[in-house]
This record gives structure tokens, sequence and C-alpha cells, in this order.
């Protein structure tokens, strides 16, 4: 886990003689200020041992009166420092393209009050610029590199993580963010700027915290469209070509980077080969490599990695010895049919030359929720009841790793931009979308149905869709939609239920029906924007902290992920596709087709774009089935009926029935035993993530107190 912290004290004094000189970019001082005790001193925070309060395991960026660290296993490459004089200076921590004048003149500008450029360069980064006593951290459009802050010592304490910060102020865990987040995981105004940490608060997407002496203020970096105003048509071959553009820009930004090789293998093992050995100690294989999962995003990935100039493959004189070769890898669940044909498609895919494939087969120790033993992430997320089953595929990868995560995201239209449409007059783009539904349904009622919701939703203010959600949580309206079309219509709203909201107490629903009736009033006349936009952006933040979640939870040391689909040019240029485009049937394949021409690939297989999620769906219950009996032991007892959120008798009876194949939201019940699963491993770490702190404090210290008594009785 790597993440960087600091703090903008109220201390005052000028910058001069301060720690985190920098002779040249990239060269960072170690060197702290020094008191008039002789003590090193970080924005006068001393322990009460005599202690300098700073995080474990850190790396010092700059000193007093406003420090800022680097903690965890951070490359040389991923951390830069560029100073203009003694009070400006810019750290840059991750895979940025920019090169060392551009960050300065980047710098420059900044200096000046100006934000959007510093968040324009290709990669996935955060940026942190110090202008005199003035701090900005830019965090990014998605979400995947999320930025917190929390009142602290008269000042305001930021990081890129909100554990250490939680730990910093001895947090309590916040209840009504966590029934939120089963509640109604993909509405924003549920979840505000809450963490699962009290007094812990998260910026928005798309904004940066400015922190000046110890004061904050959180600021938008992107321009708001206007909905008095209809936005210029865009051309469609020019949004596409700027898509193609920028996942150019974002995969040649990962090629330029300096290549890594693991710790170096200590040596053979009896009847194993080195591949063999690598896979037994976790290490990752020396260079390059991208998931081949027969799908476009992954394929698309591969295929632009191989293709663009630079060396992609292994790194010379390291394990085969195919510089100019990406390793490509294809997971093969032989538990779970159904995924033939998407095999099928990456065996055709990597008979490129420029691929070396590696097939990883799994069985049923890989099923989702066959391995609950895990480490402890920041936040909670679905993604850890199937983290055993991708760290089995991410093993055999290599040190930096494509993943296509975030393309359906960013590509495909949600449901709810058909309301777009209509309040753009452009009823005649909603053939081909409401065609396809009445295709796969085969009702001729369809049409009237999806025209009928579209046009209730285009014509709903964003309050009275925040209290009508609100309304059928406290009337426990949970209608399971059935097929494409009752899914489609479920989602033209500005907000719906979680999977999960069905077993959730009456008193967790009616918290979260308080705090949405409490997000209308704030908001006001509502986000300003298009519901289909909104909704659209809030499930992209929705998958990009669920993946920051499975970063952590499969991580593979020395290993990189990288999700270009994530970053900022290219979140940018996605958001410029017309809508006209992105609800035709087929358009991500389309448009991925036209990003690999730029690599030479046009003839790709049969197939290539269909979707695939019944797999998906098929290993949950195959997983469910298989673990029954640890799972119902984990909800025994369960944290969360301590904390009020459900009764266990219940989720029992939910877990029996899902295992015997009854047709129930396998989605909600991943969130629920990930929830569990995450307090169980928060409650039982030790230590902190700081030194010289009163007790070695750190978050939750007094446990969860039953908040009402939990029914584990019966079942």
């Amino acid at each position: 886990m790597r993440w960087l912290v600091g703090w903008s004290s109220t201390a005052a004094g000028a910058l001069g003689g301060t720690v985190g000189s920098v002779g040249s970019v990239g060269s960072v001082g170690s060197v702290g200020s020094v008191g008039f005790d002789g003590q090193e001193v970080y924005g006068g925070q001393v322990g009460h041992d005599g202690e300098t309060l700073h995080p474990v395991g850190s790396q010092l960026l700059w000193g007093d009166p406003d420090p800022l660290w680097a903690v965890g296993d951070w490359r040389p490459d991923e951390v830069r420092v560029v100073r203009a004089d003694a009070q400006t200076r810019i750290a840059v921590l991750g895979i940025c393209g920019a090169s060392d004048e551009q960050l300065r003149v980047g710098l420059l500008a900044a200096r000046g009050g100006a934000l959007r450029h510093l968040t324009a360069w290709p990669g996935s980064y955060t940026a942190i610029v110090q202008v005199g006593r003035r701090i900005t951290v830019c965090g990014d459009l998605a979400g995947a590199r999320p930025v917190f802050h929390v009142p602290w010592a008269g000042g305001t304490a930021y990081a890129t993580a909100a554990l250490p910060l939680a730990d910093l102020i001895e947090a309590n865990l916040d209840f009504g963010h966590l029934a939120a987040l089963l509640a109604a995981p993909e509405v924003p105004a549920a979840l505000h700027d809450s963490t699962p940490y009290d007094g812990v608060r998260r910026i928005p997407p798309g904004h940066a915290l400015i922190l000046r002496a110890g004061s904050r203020e959180i600021a938008g970096y992107e321009p708001v469209a206007s909905l008095a105003v209809a936005a210029p048509p865009a051309d469609p071959d020019s949004a596409v070509d700027g898509v193609r553009d920028a996942l150019v820009d974002a995969v040649r930004a990962r090629l330029s980077a300096p290549r890594h090789v693991p710790d170096i293998d200590p040596g053979p093992v009896p009847g194993m080969g080195p591949a063999e050995r690598r896979a037994a100690r976790g290490m990752p294989v020396p260079g390059i490599g991208a998931d081949l999962s027969g799908g476009p995003a992954s394929g698309t990935l591969a295929l632009l990695a191989a293709g663009l100039p630079g060396r992609p493959g292994t790194v010379l004189g390291h394990g085969t010895g195919a510089g100019e070769r990406l390793l490509a890898v294809t997971f093969n669940d032989l538990a779970v049919g159904g995924r033939e044909a998407e095999l099928e498609r990456a065996g055709t895919l990597a008979a490129n030359p420029r691929l070396h494939h590696v097939v990883v087969t799994g069985g049923e120790e890989s099923l989702p929720y066959a391995d609950l033993d895990g480490p402890l992430t920041d936040e909670p997320g679905p993604s850890l009841v199937t983290a055993a089953r991708h760290r089995a595929r991410l093993a055999a990868g290599s040190a930096d790793h494509f993943t296509g995560y975030g393309a359906r995201q960013v590509l495909d239209a949600h449901p709810a931009r058909l309301a777009d449409l209509l309040m753009d007059r452009k009823r005649r783009h909603l053939v081909r979308p409401v065609a396809a539904l009445t295709k796969a349904d085969g009702s001729v009622l369809v049409p009237a149905r999806v025209y009928g919701a579209a046009r209730r939703l285009a014509r709903t203010p964003y309050g009275a869709g925040v209290e009508g959600l609100a309304e059928q949580l406290r009337q426990r309206r949970f209608d399971e939609p059935g097929g494409a079309v009752g899914a489609s219509l479920a989602a033209l709203a500005w907000g719906g239920p979680g999977p999960a909201a069905r077993w959730l107490t009456g008193e967790a629903l009616a918290e979260v029906s308080v705090r949405l009736e409490g997000a209308g009033y704030r908001n006001g006349m509502g986000p300003g924007q298009r519901p289909g936009d909104h909704r659209a952006r809030a499930a992209l933040s929705r998958h990009a902290a669920d993946l920051r979640v499975l970063e952590q939870a499969a991580e593979i040391r020395s290993q990189r992920l990288h999700a270009p689909f994530l970053d900022n040019q290219v979140v940018r240029a996605c958001r410029a596709l017309p809508e006209t485009l992105r609800v035709r049937p087929g358009a991500r394949a389309e448009i991925l087709r036209t990003v690999l021409k730029v690599s030479g690939t046009v003839d790709l297989p049969a197939g290539w774009g269909a979707p695939s999620q019944a797999s998906a769906n098929a290993a949950a219950r195959a997983g469910l089935r298989r673990s029954a009996d640890p799972l119902l032991s984990l909800f025994d007892a369960p944290l969360l009926a301590d904390a009020g959120l459900i009764e266990a008798r219940v989720v029992r009876k939910a877990l029996r029935a899902a295992a015997s194949g009854e047709p129930l939201p396998l989605d909600g019940l991943a969130d629920l035993v990930s929830l569990e699963l995450w307090l169980r491993r928060l409650l039982s770490r030790r230590g902190t993530c700081w030194t010289g702190t009163p007790a070695r404090a750190r978050a939750v210290p007094a446990g969860i107190a039953p908040q009402r008594r939990a029914v584990s009785s019966g079942g």
C-alpha cells in the first residue's frame, strides 16, 4: 500500500531553511528542520514521549511548517519533486508522462491559481503544489486516487488514504456511512463526503483540496455544463479520435517509464522452474504485461502496448530474454463454464507474435468466497470476496501489468442517458437502444415502457428524485428487476437502492433516508447535471473505489497494476463522446476497434466485444455453494449486527437461499460479506500508521459498541 500524507498547520514562519531541499528533479532531501532544542520538528508536532511525529516507513519530501511524506514502497521514478524557488515547489507521485520542464512550467502556472492543467498530463498520479503557505492537492476525475482530510491540531491533515488520518485522530466508525454503503452505494447524496471513519472527509472526484495556513477549501477544476444552454454538438469522429489519442498517450506513458526488475530470485528449488519459483514466492515476471481475458478492453490494451514503439516485453537478460514480447495472461476458470467463447477469442488474439501468452487455470480453490483471509485495506469494497481469485491471476503477471478496468464505465451509456436525449430533443436516437431491448425481451410493450420511464426521469427534479429514493427505503420497496429491460427501467431514476438494502434493519434504512433528505436540502437546485451524466459519474466513482480496494487486497510485491481507462485524460476524452454515439448497441467495441487501428490491428476474432456477465454470476453462485458453511459461521455473531445494520438471522437465511439457487441479488451478499470481513480485519489489527503519537493512537480504539441487541439465535 502506498500513500502520501501531510498537514497544513497554523504555525507562522518562512519556508527558508526548512526540510526537503531539492537539488534536482527526483533527488529529495531527507534532513529535517532543527528546533531550538536540537530536535527535529515537523510542523511543530512532537509526541508526549519526546518523539517526532511522523508516519511509519515514510520518506520525507519537504518539512515544516507544512510537511509532506511519501509512505510505502514507492519506486524512485514514481516520486518527483521540482522546486522553482524557496517557497514554490511541486511533488508528483505516480506515473506521470510530463517532462521535468513541463512540471516546472505547470508549477509556475499553478502559482497564479490555475489548477486544471495539473491534472492534464498523461498517466495516473497525484500532484501537490506548495506556494508559500498555500498547499493544493489535486484529486483525479474517476476517484481511483482520492484525497482525504481531517481537522487536526488547529490545522488540517490530508492524505491519499483514510486510515492514517483515522489513526491520527483516533476516529471511530461512521455507522451512517457504512449503512449508506449497503443501502445506496451509487448515490452520492447518501455518501456525500463521508468515509468509514467518523470525522475523516473525502474530496469529490474532479476537485482539489486547497489549504492556507490550516484553513481548507475544496474547489472543482472541471468546467460545469449549463442546463440552460445546450452544449455545442460534438463531432463523433473527432471525439473517437480524442479517445484514441488519450488512450495511446496513457499507454505510452507507462512504456516510457523505467523498467523495474523484482527482487532477485534467491536460487533454485528442486522440481521447480523459474516461473514456478516466482509464483510460489509471490514475485511477478520482470517487464510489462497485460490481461487478455478475451474481452475488448483488456485485448485493446494488450495489443496496443505490444504494438506501440518501445520495449513492452520482458527486460533483456531476464527470464526468456524475449525483449520485444508482451506477457499476456488469461485466466481459465475450470470450476465454472460459460467462457469458452471468450477463451477462444483470447487464444486467437494471443497468436500475435508480439505476445507471449500464459494461461492461468483455477479450480474450486479460486472461486469467490473460497479464501476469506487477506490484508486490511483502506476502505471496504465488494472485491474483497474475489481478491484471492484475482491474486492467482496477477501472480503470473509482470512487474507492470495493464488491466482493462473502467472501460465499461467510461465508454458505455448508462440507461439514464436516454432521459438526457429527451432533454436535448433527440428522440430519434432512442430507436436503436430501445430496439435492442425489445429484441432481448421479445415484448412489443418495451418501447412504450422505456420511453415513459425516460420521459418521467427527464421531468423529475433532482430533489424530488432523492426524496423518492428516501421514501422507497423507508417503505422497504425492493422489487428485483427482471432481465435487461427490468434493469434498464430500474436505472431510469436519479438513484436507486443498493442490492444489499433489502437485508438492512429498519433503523439503518431510516438513517440513510435522513441522509438523503438532508442532501436534498443541501444541494438546493441539484447537482447541475443531467440525470444520465450524473448516474454515469456515480457508477464510475463506485467502480474506481472498488478497484482501489482490489489493488490493496490482491497486491503482489513489486507489481504495479495499471488501469489507463481511469486516467484523467482518458476520462475527459470519453466524456466528450456524444450521447447519440454512446447509446448505440456495440458502441464500446466499435470505439476500441478504432483505437486499435493505430497499432496496425484490424483483423479481430468474430464476436469480439460481445457482453459477458453470465460467467461472473455463475462463479459467484458456485462460490456461495462451496463456502456456505464458512459464510454462515462468519455471520454467527457478526459485527454488522453489533453496529445495528443487520440481523444475523436474516442474513444467514439469505445465504442459505442463495446457495440453494434462489434468485437473490448476489452483489448484495458480496457487499455484506466484504464489509463484515473488513470490520473484522480492522478491529484485529495491531499497531498504527504513526510514531510519536500518544499511546500509539489508532482508529476505532474501543471497538464496536453494540448499537442494539443482535438477533443471532434461530435460523
